[in-house]
């Protein structure tokens, strides 16, 4: 369970590292955050998915060359999301282009945070991009969940979508897979590829058979 709490005081020293000493009360920052994350439509992308990416992205914080921006682009990468919408990165990014300005962040590292946030429409960061690849492993890890977690993510990927019919839903969630199949790898840091791509590679090429037979849970 997501402590908002917690993350209230997680938000604060992400926003301290990334601008120390200039920084305003983070307080309203992270509320706002916090209520985007909570919208009542929201069923995979929520407080729990934010608590993981930032976990992840700790995990894997020795990899990183500006972990701080980092910590930031996980509270936005996801900000803004309308499961209708095919614009949600670029919002998030902008809405981040805005927040952390505001809020005293230098803008060199508002900028990075804003790239970090737009890389997560394609999960392909360059070879030298090691923030982007930090973010990018950390989002895609729920992919190398065991059984019983990644089918909870899958069903509640499914009720984000709920408008959309059983058939629709399997032709592009199906596409979706084999688009993330079809790359020379998932993750991009020695511990994503040393302890995910495996399982996660798995647990996508499972998920395409059963899509195949029909057997996508329903709304």
């Amino acid at each position: 369970m997501a402590d908002p709490d917690a993350l209230r005081a997680r938000f604060a020293r992400a926003l301290e590292e990334a601008a120390p000493g200039s920084a305003p009360d983070p307080a309203p920052y992270a509320d706002r955050l916090l209520t985007r994350w909570q919208e009542p439509h929201r069923r995979y992308h929520t407080l729990a998915h934010l608590t993981a990416v930032l976990d992840h992205v700790d995990a894997l914080a020795e990899y990183a060359d500006d972990v701080a921006a980092v910590r930031l682009a996980a509270w936005f990468h996801d900000a803004v999301y309308l499961p209708e919408r095919s614009e949600n990165e670029e919002r998030s990014a902008r809405l981040a282009e805005r927040a952390l300005a505001e809020a005293g962040v230098p803008a060199e590292r508002v900028a990075e945070v804003a790239r970090l946030v737009r890389l997560t429409v394609t999960h392909a960061p360059a070879d030298d991009d090691r923030d982007g690849q930090v973010l990018c492993d950390a989002d895609l890890a729920v992919l190398a969940s065991p059984p019983s977690v990644y089918a909870a993510y899958t069903v509640a990927v499914r009720e984000e979508y709920h408008f959309v019919p059983n058939d629709a839903f399997r032709e592009g969630r199906a596409a979706v897979l084999r688009q993330l199949l079809a790359l020379s790898r998932l993750f991009h840091t020695p511990h994503g590829r040393r302890e995910w791509e495996a399982t996660a590679r798995h647990n996508l090429t499972g998920e395409l058979e059963m899509l195949s037979l029909g057997d996508t849970p329903g709304p």
